[in-house]
């Protein structure tokens, strides 16, 4: 069972509008209450690859000022998500998953995507005053619903659920496209990830299922994200990352880790 007392405390005094600051000091309690709950891989090799990657990104982003994290959970549940204020979480169900780096800076890429356009905050903000509770448990997090080893927000002894509507998920596509270019990495990857999810969602379902629950997924938008890059003013390329060798190291690593934990059961709260 997962509690955010102090998350919400802090939501109900920022009241219909939450500033940078708020949003950062959401974003820190919340990620100190998930790091203490899940799997978070501490192997310096990986958890330093995977923060220089993002940083990578992130840096070249409108929101560079933010003092960015990167999270690898030991999961094999495929699926990422992001707290507002520059915490990005990406589970090692999903890395295994990837074939290429530009796969991954493409997730990356999209997670940021939606702390750069405030989308949980946005949320937040709409959430009418007797629900904030609500709204910024499920909100922040995305793991009400997403398989996140299984974990699930209690209040009262019910489950809350929320994601980021298809209009969010464009626009962080957009986002993704855009800053993983500005970075120098091929944005090819992110329509060919959302490709090889579709296919393992017909034979692997179970280890997927988090991912189409908070990032609602159709072929329509693999081939809006095509032609946003098929748009993109490049030039020269060929220079743009595609893979590295550092990158399958990386994965080689992550694939040697420990067995993930045994997922936990939801437990009501008392």
């Amino acid at each position: 069972m997962i509690r955010f007392p102090a998350v919400i405390a802090l939501l109900i005094l920022a009241a219909c509008s939450v500033s940078e600051d708020q949003e950062v000091a959401l974003g820190r309690k919340n990620a100190e209450e998930i790091n203490s709950q899940l799997a978070i891989v501490t192997d310096p090799a990986i958890s330093g690859y995977l923060q220089d990657l993002g940083e990578s990104i992130a840096k070249k982003t409108s929101r560079s000022d933010l003092d960015w994290h990167f999270y690898v959970v030991n999961t094999k549940q495929v699926n990422a998500f992001a707290l507002p204020g520059g915490f990005i979480y990406v589970n090692r169900g999903l890395i295994e998953s990837t074939d290429r780096l530009d796969e991954l800076t493409g997730t990356l890429g999209h997670e940021i995507g939606h702390v750069i356009e405030r989308h949980s905050v946005k949320q937040m903000e709409k959430a009418q005053k007797a629900n904030a509770g609500v709204a910024v448990v499920c909100t922040l997090t995305s793991i009400c619903n997403n398989g996140l080893a299984r974990t699930a927000v209690q209040i009262g002894g019910t489950a809350l659920f929320a994601r980021y509507s298809r209009a969010d998920e464009l626009q962080a596509d957009s986002e993704s496209v855009v800053n993983v270019t500005r970075a120098g990495y091929d944005p090819q990857g992110i329509p060919d990830l959302f490709e090889v999810l579709l296919k393992e969602r017909e034979y692997r379902p179970s280890e997927v299922e988090g991912w189409f629950a908070t990032h609602p997924l159709e072929e329509a938008r693999i081939r809006r994200a095509k032609d946003l890059i098929a748009r993109l003013p490049l030039e020269g390329p060929d220079r743009l990352i595609v893979d590295t060798p550092e990158f399958e190291a990386f994965k080689a690593r992550v694939s040697h880790l420990p067995p993930p934990p045994p997922e936990r059961t939801p437990t009501p709260s008392q």
